[in-house]
This record gives C-alpha cells, sequence and structure tokens, in this order.
C-alpha cells in the first residue's frame, strides 16, 4: 500500500500525502480504517504523511508506545501536540496532497500552519463497499425521555436566535440524536451513518443509504426528506439563499466547498453536542439500569479472577469477562474493544492483545482491564486494576495514589469545581507530589446508547466546557511505567443537582481490588468514600450473586 500512496505522490507531481485515522463521517471507530491498513496501527485516533523518502506517523499520548511497537519498522512516530508536523524541516515548501472528503478545515488548522501547500486530490483506497444495509430503528420516547419533535423545536428556536437559515448536521452521532434514531454502521456503537439538514421553517433533509430506510420510518417522518448521500449539491441547489451554519470540526472541506458556492457560511459548533450531552430523567434512570447489569457481570467476573483462575491469558481474560456480560439479555455487545493489559502490556495506555502480544499472565502480574458494553438502554465503560498474587510496595503505592486521584474527582465541590480543567488537576495532585503523571485526560464525555466518548464535556488539561445537570463522564485517572505496568481505576459518573447541592454520582457499580490499595496513604474522608461505595455495590448487586460471590464481596466493605 505504502508503494502504491508513493507513485500516486510521484504521478500528481506532490511530495507527500496525508492518511487520516477517519471515513468521511469522522466518526471515531469505523469499519473502514485507511490507516491501519497504512500504517499497521490500529488506535483510535493519529493520522500519517507519506513522504517520498520518509514516512511519518502522529499519535498523542495514549498511544506512543503502541504505535511503535506496531508502525515502528516502517515510520517514524511522532506525539502530538508536541510535536507537529510543521516541526519537519522542509514542511512549508513541499506539496502535500489529502482528500478533502477526509478533512475538516479545523483539523487543517489545527496540524498544519501553512496550508497553502496542501493539495486537495484524492487516492482511491478501493475499500470495499458495504452492501449489507442494515435498517435503521426507532427508539421510543419512554426509552429516550424526549420526542424529536420536542428536540427539533429547540433546534429551531436556537436557529432563530441566531439568524440561521439552514443548520448541517454533519456528526452522525447528532442525527441519531435528534431523529431518535439508531442503526448498525459501526463496530461498537449503535448508529447509523448519515447527514441532515435542519431549515429554520422546520424542513428536514436526511442525506442516507435510502436502503436502510424501513418503511414504517418513513411513514412516521412526513416532515423529512429522504436524499441518497451523494445527491449533497444536487439538493442544497434547490433551496432559497440564505445563511448556512456549519461546524468545522465535522464538515468536511469538500462539503464546505459545496456550500459557499451558494449560501453564506455561520462558522459555530453544531448545537446539538450540548443538547446532547445533558441527559434527561429517563436516559439517566436507563443508563443506572444498564450500569447494574454490568456491574453483576464484572463483579462475577472480578472473583472469577480472584479465586477460581488458574492458568489463562488476555485473550481468554476478554473471552471470559465477554460471557459474563452476554448472560443480560439486554447486553448487545461491547462498547468498545476490551482491553486487557497484563504486566508490561499494561503500560500501553490503548492496548490491545493479538496473537503477537497475547502474554500468558504470570502468579505476580497486575492485570489492567478496560471494557464496555452497549445495552437496552446504556453504555457503559469502567476500568479495574487487579492483582492475583503477591504485589511489590511500588505498585501498591502507586495504585493508592491513583485511587485517591480518582476519590479527589468522584467527591469533589462542583460549585467550585464548575470545568473539567479544574477537576483534572485534583486528580492528578497526589502523583504529582512525587513527580508522576499520566499522559491522558481524567475523563471523557458518554453518550446515552450512543458513543461511548462524547463531547463537549470532559476532565481533562483543556476542557473548560462548564458541567451541567445529566452530563455523564468518565473518571480514569492513571500511572504507567514503561516496560513494567499499568493502572487505572475507572467509573462512570454523572452529575446530579439536589436542591442547591450539585455533585457527582456514580453510575458504575463494581469493586476495587483492595488487595491493591496501602490503607495507611488514605485519609479518613478517603476511607468513608471507599467503604460506602463498596456498601452500595453490595446493596445494588447481591441479589443477582451467587452465595460465595456476596461472601467475597461483604469482605470488601471496610
Amino acid at each position: 500500500m505504502i508503494e502504491n500512496i508513493k507513485k500516486f505522490i510521484k504521478i500528481n507531481n506532490l511530495d507527500g500525502y496525508i492518511i487520516p485515522k477517519n471515513d468521511n463521517y469522522f466518526t471515531e471507530y469505523s469499519k473502514i480504517n485507511n490507516l491501519a491498513r497504512v500504517t499497521s496501527f490500529t488506535g483510535s485516533a493519529g493520522f500519517a504523511i507519506i513522504l517520498k523518502n520518509t514516512n511519518y506517523l502522529f499519535v498523542d499520548g495514549r498511544y506512543t508506545l503502541q504505535a511503535k511497537k506496531q508502525s515502528g519498522k516502517n515510520f517514524k512516530i511522532l506525539e502530538i501536540p508536541f510535536t507537529y508536523p510543521k516541526d519537519l524541516s522542509n514542511i512549508h515548501n513541499i506539496k502535500i496532497g489529502f482528500n478533502p472528503k477526509l478533512f475538516t478545515k479545523a483539523i487543517l488548522e489545527r496540524y498544519f500552519e501553512n496550508k497553502n501547500n496542501l493539495i486537495p486530490v484524492e487516492f482511491n483506497f478501493k475499500n470495499k463497499i458495504d452492501i449489507n444495509s442494515n435498517k435503521i430503528f426507532l427508539l421510543s420516547k419512554a426509552t429516550v425521555g424526549e420526542s424529536s419533535t420536542a428536540k427539533i423545536n429547540k433546534i429551531k428556536q436556537y436557529m432563530y436566535k441566531k439568524k440561521i437559515n439552514y443548520l448541517y448536521v454533519s456528526a452522525s452521532e447528532n442525527v441519531n440524536w435528534v431523529l431518535n434514531i439508531r442503526g448498525k454502521d459501526l463496530p461498537n456503537s449503535p448508529l447509523v451513518n448519515c447527514k441532515l439538514i435542519i431549515s429554520n421553517e422546520g424542513q428536514l433533509n436526511l442525506f442516507i443509504n435510502l436502503h436502510k430506510i424501513p418503511n414504517s420510518i418513513e411513514k412516521k417522518f412526513k416532515n423529512i426528506s429522504f436524499c441518497d448521500e451523494n445527491d449533497f449539491f444536487k439538493t442544497i441547489n434547490k433551496f432559497k439563499s440564505g445563511t448556512f451554519c456549519i461546524d468545522e470540526n465535522t464538515c468536511s472541506m469538500f462539503e464546505q466547498s459545496l456550500i459557499d458556492s451558494k449560501f453564506k457560511i455561520i462558522y459555530k459548533q453544531d448545537p446539538i453536542y450540548e443538547l446532547k450531552s445533558i441527559k434527561n430523567r429517563i436516559e439517566i434512570k436507563n443508563t443506572q439500569n444498564a450500569h447494574i447489569e454490568d456491574g453483576v457481570a464484572l463483579t462475577k467476573f472480578l472473583y472469577w479472577f480472584k479465586n477460581k483462575r488458574k492458568e489463562t491469558t488476555e485473550k481468554k481474560i476478554e473471552g471470559k469477562l465477554e460471557r459474563f456480560r452476554r448472560k443480560s439479555k439486554n447486553y448487545l455487545y461491547p462498547s468498545f474493544d476490551t482491553i486487557a493489559g497484563s504486566g508490561p502490556n499494561g503500560a500501553i495506555i490503548h492496548y490491545r492483545s493479538n496473537d503477537q502480544t497475547n502474554r500468558k499472565l504470570n502468579k505476580n502480574d497486575i492485570l489492567l482491564i478496560d471494557s464496555g458494553g452497549q445495552y437496552k438502554w446504556g453504555t457503559t465503560d469502567v476500568t479495574r486494576t487487579i492483582c492475583s498474587g503477591k504485589i511489590s510496595k511500588e505498585i501498591k503505592n502507586n495504585f493508592t495514589r491513583v485511587l485517591k486521584g480518582h476519590i479527589a474527582v468522584a467527591t469533589c465541590d462542583l460549585k467550585k469545581n464548575i470545568n473539567g480543567y479544574l477537576i483534572d488537576k485534583l486528580a492528578r495532585e497526589p502523583l504529582k507530589k512525587i513527580g508522576l503523571d499520566y499522559s491522558h485526560g481524567t475523563g471523557h464525555g458518554v453518550g446515552f446508547f450512543l458513543n461511548v466518548h462524547e463531547g463537549p464535556q470532559g476532565i481533562s488539561k483543556y476542557n473548560k466546557v462548564e458541567l451541567k445537570k445529566g452530563m455523564i463522564l468518565s473518571n480514569e485517572p492513571g500511572y504507567y511505567l514503561k516496560n513494567k505496568y499499568g493502572i487505572r481505576i475507572e467509573n462512570l459518573i454523572y452529575v446530579k443537582k439536589n436542591k442547591e447541592k450539585i455533585e457527582f454520582k456514580n453510575l458504575t457499580y463494581a469493586p476495587i481490588d483492595i488487595d491493591m490499595i496501602n490503607f495507611k496513604m488514605l485519609n479518613i474522608k478517603e476511607k468513608k468514600y471507599l467503604f460506602d461505595y463498596h456498601l452500595n455495590v453490595y446493596t445494588k448487586l447481591s441479589k443477582f450473586l451467587n452465595k460465595n460471590e456476596k461472601k467475597w464481596l461483604i469482605k470488601l466493605i471496610k
């Protein structure tokens, strides 16, 4: 594949070509992954630049170790945001090709200082078209808590205030949320790939593979014009002139140029992101139910690992946890590929076991297992770091520091810490006291039976979005020692407001391994939190556990 791209570069009189991770729907996970085909890198974010004589792969701090192992033979690995393509000595003076259907204006501006040398030209990867047109399905108001009509009315009010004639919803997740539809186009998220234009008069144009629309849905959406995915320009060319609002993060350069040829463009973040991030009472309740079922599976798995397991490997562990989840009638499939990293593999933040890396667990290895599920109806994501043998004082102390950061997030005063930027500092403080840190955010937003990663809310060094009632986030500080071990503790939490009090509440119910904790390092408040947390786990889950599992779980309440 690399040689084909280099031939393409030569034929088109270019000096290089950019290969992104995303497809033209800009989803995090996709069945199409040209970056993996070219580089062998399987992480969820990154891009490559193929030059005539050199190949570069750019990844963030989560993936540097993984990228070196998977792609280091043929690519120079550079970390973002600390190293950008503009740092390459000759990047400003050479012609770099890119596919305008796979890049947004925001992405290009983020990574390339000089866009004048970027040449829009499409390399054909000859990806197989998925002829399996799975039908989309509707979620009832009883499931999502709000009708599609009510959601569209909110959006029209926003458009009226901002004097917007047409809103282009280019992110599939937002279209799925607005219309209360779901599908099967992605491997781990229940989404259908589609895009939507909402006019200020209430007319909707949905761009989708028309074979995915069942007759029953077509009859229910009387105000929607169903358009073929390739009829975008043909459709907007019929619109009256006016203002067209696009989101630069998900509207491709190709689509932007088509809109710009006829309309005045307003650049704003899609307002649906914020609307979608604030879950209503029914969404929270259904998510809580999903976490109870997920907690049962996780607790049974943790009991097995601590008390029953014999010789095993990372791949077998993944399969074992999946089998526990499948016992729930409401479980559908994983919300992302399970990470089961033992010993040194745990230090690779988003590790994925394969035939070459699959380790047999040694007696005293610690295991980092990060997994989640899509349930009817809810999305889960949880990480536990566990042991079954003796662990060193260093590991125990560092685990306890991560736990202290985790507890600091869960118990923080949200009136003082109104955004993820401030909360992130609390999570890192116990590690930073001894000069340690981790190279990922402390938490990400999570969707309702949607993507496991959702914005705009998050807990990181850069996220200053105000946290509001109903938002769901992860709480996952960690620590990773290269070639030795990895530690991460993750729960999902949501923002709850009770009269004047606003606080985080746990959604995840699964025990934390007390054998990993140095209790002498915990203060009274932290010990009380741990006691209350395990008591809640027992209260919520015990009726679903067998006698031995209950006995084991109750011993953790200390």
